[in-house]
C-alpha cells in the first residue's frame, strides 16, 4: 500500500492539544523569538487565533505540523493583507514536502479570504525557512538588522511578502 501523502486541513478544536505538543517539540532559537514554554502550558489556541486561523498537515493519520494565518494587524487599512505567524513541522515529517505543503494552503486560504498580499517574518539565520519561503514566491521586502539576541547571537528579522493576484 503506498503513502498518501500529507493531507491539509482546517485545525479543530480538538487538535488543541496536539499542536500544543507539536509547537514544544519544534521549538529552536532558529525559529522561536520566545523564551521556550515551561510547565504549566498555555493553551494553543488564544482568543486571537483559534482553531480557524490554523491549517494543520496530517500524516498516516497523525498531526504533523501546522500554519497559522491572520490579520497582521487590526487596521481597516490593511485588512487586505494577511500573515503567516508561526510554521512548524514535527521532525519525523521534515523533507516529505509538509511544510511547502502547508506554505501553498496558506496562500490559498489567504486568496478565499479575498488578500491581496500575503506577508511573514523569518530570522534572517534561518536558511531553510527562507529558501522555501523564496521557491514559493516570496521575496525579502526589508531587513531588521540585529533586531533579536538569541543564544548570545544578534539575528536579523526578515520580512519577506508576495503578492496573491493573478
Amino acid at each position: 500500500m503506498s503513502d498518501p501523502g500529507p493531507h491539509i486541513r482546517v485545525a479543530a478544536p480538538e487538535d488543541e492539544e496536539a499542536l500544543g505538543r507539536l509547537d514544544r517539540a519544534t521549538w529552536s532559537t532558529l525559529h522561536a523569538v520566545k523564551p521556550r514554554d515551561q510547565p504549566p502550558y498555555q493553551p494553543f489556541f488564544t482568543e486571537r487565533f483559534g482553531p480557524r486561523d490554523h491549517l494543520v498537515a496530517e500524516l498516516g493519520g497523525r498531526l504533523v505540523g501546522y500554519v497559522r494565518v491572520g490579520f497582521p494587524t487590526p487596521l481597516d487599512a490593511n485588512a487586505h493583507v494577511r500573515q503567516i505567524q508561526g510554521l512548524a513541522v514535527d521532525e519525523s515529517a521534515r523533507g516529505r514536502g509538509v511544510g511547502r505543503l502547508l506554505l501553498r494552503a496558506a496562500v490559498g486560504e489567504a486568496r478565499r479570504q479575498g488578500a491581496r498580499r500575503l506577508t511573514l517574518r523569518v530570522l534572517g539565520h534561518n536558511t531553510p525557512a527562507r529558501k522555501l519561503y523564496e521557491a514559493e514566491g516570496f521575496v525579502v521586502e526589508g531587513v531588521l538588522p540585529e533586531e533579536f539576541l538569541l543564544a548570545g547571537e544578534y539575528v536579523d528579522d526578515v520580512l519577506m511578502g508576495r503578492s496573491l493576484l493573478p
